[in-house]
């Protein structure tokens, strides 16, 4: 199962650093975990999940599977791109395929690295990519329209439903809002097959100098507040420190880390926010083979549960074991929670939860 985010800002604000952070990232884990960069611009890495360990030791499981998100690194944006400036055609093009968008915004100050628009001012900027989006958009929805009215006013009921789903997108969009702020939670699943960039949500990515990793300063703080009024994501991080940390051997990170007064790394903060901004929760499997984290939308049912190890999983779906994570720990393990009456036998319409250790009963 797929799920990926899209890294995009404007030039000369720390995307491809950090890009290159999470990719040396990947490059480090590829010694343990079966993640890589699978094209010079796509990245995937493990998520961070201290969980993992735990049950690993409990289970004496031989190795250990993390789940995994991808990067894209996208072509960088200028304004003008919705009509094609710069490498425009190509930055939208990739944007299209992407699950959700995090957008880097310089938020600190160097004489030595020109701003492409003469100043700092990571609110301008988000503004700025975000109305070449909303360009874009409006372009594509408006050359539907004319097509869906007269299919409409001939009785097609199918374009008839198109048209009050787009409608109401396009007012938005020509009062300068973003597509997914007129997206009724009904209509999600039918706005998602019209591809626009703007309903996709968004994490902003505060790049800021090294002193203001642990704190952030007076542009993370603007950024913050749009951030919480968009209910938007919104992380911390100084791409230069990223840098550095992905080239240091995996024993000296931590150590580096506090250091400079931070608990984790600004990459883990990023892959964990992504991970929460696509509404993604993690179940898992443990055996003496191995302990796997596995990826699921939040609200997925056991048998889909299943499915994603495998399709026969899914097909001869009959029940599942359950234990949550807590109960695994403080039972010492499947036979301790057992014991204590904490594992539970769930069928068809069992809703999996974060945490959840599943083991599945099918019969194809």
């Amino acid at each position: 199962m797929g799920f990926n985010c899209g890294i995009v800002g404007l030039p000369n604000v720390g995307k491809s650093t950090l890009f290159n952070a999470l990719t040396a990232t990947a490059a480090a884990q590829a010694a343990n975990y079966p993640f890589c960069t699978i094209e010079p611009n796509v990245g995937r890495v493990a998520v961070p999940d201290p969980r993992l360990e735990v049950l690993a030791r409990i289970g004496k499981s031989a190795k250990i599977v993390p789940t995994s998100l991808e990067f894209v690194d996208i072509a960088g944006l200028v304004r003008g791109a919705s009509k094609g400036e710069g490498l425009g055609n190509q930055f939208l093009a990739n944007i299209r395929e992407v699950d959700a968008i995090v957008h880097v915004l310089r938020c600190f100050e160097d004489g030595d690295v020109t701003h492409v628009e003469g100043s700092v001012d990571p609110i301008r900027d988000a503004e700025t990519v975000e109305t070449e989006l909303m360009l874009a958009d409006l372009d594509s929805l408006e050359k539907r329209v004319p097509n869906l009215q007269k299919r409409a006013r001939g009785g097609d009921k199918e374009s008839a439903a198109q048209l009050a789903l787009i409608e109401p997108i396009v007012a938005a969009l020509q009062d300068g809002r973003p597509a997914r702020t007129a997206i009724r939670p009904a209509d999600a699943e039918a706005a998602r097959r019209l591809q626009l960039l703007t309903s996709k949500p968004v994490l902003y990515a505060c790049n800021v100098e090294e002193a203001a990793a642990a704190t952030g300063n007076a542009h993370s703080a603007r950024v913050a507040a749009r951030a919480k009024a968009e209910g938007a994501g919104c992380v911390i991080v100084s791409a230069a420190i990223e840098a550095e940390v992905a080239q240091l051997p995996e024993a000296d990170r931590a150590e580096f880390l506090q250091g400079l007064g931070l608990h984790d790394s600004g990459l883990d903060r990023v892959i964990r926010a992504g991970y929460d901004l696509l509404g993604l929760i993690t179940y898992f499997t443990v055996g003496p083979k191995e302990t796997r984290a596995w990826t699921i939308t939040q609200g997925t049912k056991a048998p889909q549960a299943a499915g994603v190890i495998h399709g026969d999983f899914e097909r001869g779906f009959i029940a599942c074991e359950a234990i949550s994570y807590d109960d695994y720990v403080a039972g010492n393990g499947e036979a301790g929670a057992r014991e204590a009456g904490r594992l539970r036998v769930e069928g068809r319409d069992y809703v999996v939860r974060d945490g959840d250790v599943l083991l599945f009963r099918f019969n194809v």
